[in-house]
């Protein structure tokens, strides 16, 4: 399951085309549930990209740095160590 909310979201639909509307304020959240599939792969030269993806072929892929990638290993790791999710 995709949940996508989007604050301060305006665009204009004219002739097939989409244009900003408004100030440049916009956000959004995505979040994925369900995740069926998820694998790391190279990203350019400097970066990994993770990639999601459920059994309704929503995806989410993000772009790391190599630093970013360690932090979130290392999180894991912890998890491992002391959350009982991992028994």
């Amino acid at each position: 399951m995709l949940a996508l909310t989007l604050e301060e979201f305006m665009v204009e639909l004219n002739d097939g085309s989409i244009k900003n509307v408004g100030p440049k304020n916009k956000s959004a959240t995505v979040k994925l549930f369900d995740v069926e599939s998820a694998e790391a792969r190279e990203f350019g030269d400097k970066r990994v990209k993770l990639v999601f993806e459920d059994e309704d072929d929503n995806e989410i892929q993000v772009s790391l740095f190599p630093d970013d990638v360690r932090k979130i290993a290392d999180d894991i790791e912890a998890l491992e160590d002391d959350s009982p999710v991992f028994e």
